[in-house]
């Protein structure tokens, strides 16, 4: 393979990874928003876990700045990616049956057992996104982009803060840290993103690109 064609497949790799991640980082941190109403009703008596989850939100912001400022550096837009690229917008769906979007906080706050859940899901949620840091420190691709590399420094040294605590709360409570099923749908996602979306978005030459940002208009 020519040297011109390499770095095109890297440019085109790192291209995928950052728009599948700027996407998911997005909706990471507006779907905390749910979860953190959530815990201040429920844990009301808990100020530290109310914290946590309020850091964890603020660090998924964080995130996506830095993506942000990744591709306004190259001059690009990300490609466009839907909820089909989200890790969290899958989970969701196969535990509760809906999207975020349609969680009834209401119903998560009244029953502990549905809170538990939501702690559970955003558990194996995160500690699969630092195994896949993990991953993605050592390729070649990542590594040969300094500013994408010290992203994802950064993101690796904030993910265990991101899971933690949700996995102390639920040690407390006395509740199940992993149920069999969950585990099996964490995999089952994971697989279906890693082989099948991320390798076609790779091939589609025509992928369309955002025409804005997705924090557009959020204050600043």
């Amino acid at each position: 393979m020519s040297q011109s064609l390499r770095a095109s497949f890297r440019n085109r790799y790192l291209d995928v990874v950052g728009s599948i991640y700027i996407y998911n980082e997005y909706r990471g941190y507006t779907s905390l928003d749910r979860v953190l109403a959530a815990a201040r009703r429920h844990c009301a008596d808990d100020p530290d876990f109310i914290a946590a989850v309020a850091r964890h939100r603020a660090d998924e912001r964080k995130h996506y700045l830095m993506f942000k400022r990744w591709f306004e550096l190259r001059g690009l837009m990300p490609l466009a990616v839907d909820t089909s690229y989200g890790h969290i917008d899958r989970f969701i769906h196969r535990v509760f049956g809906c999207g975020i979007d349609q969680l009834d906080t209401d119903a998560i706050v009244a029953d502990p057992g549905l809170f538990e859940k939501l702690c559970r899901v955003i558990v194996l949620t995160e500690q699969r996104g630092l195994d896949q840091v993990e991953e993605l420190l050592r390729h070649k691709a990542v590594l040969g982009d300094p500013v994408m590399h010290r992203i994802f420094r950064i993101v690796h040294e904030d993910e265990p803060s991101h899971f933690l605590p949700y996995r102390d709360w639920l040690t407390e409570q006395g509740g199940r840290i992993e149920r069999w099923n969950e585990k099996l749908a964490d995999w089952c996602i994971h697989k279906v993103l890693l082989l099948g979306k991320m390798p076609a978005l790779f091939f589609d030459a025509g992928a369309p690109r955002l025409e804005r940002w997705p924090d557009a208009g959020e204050p600043g």
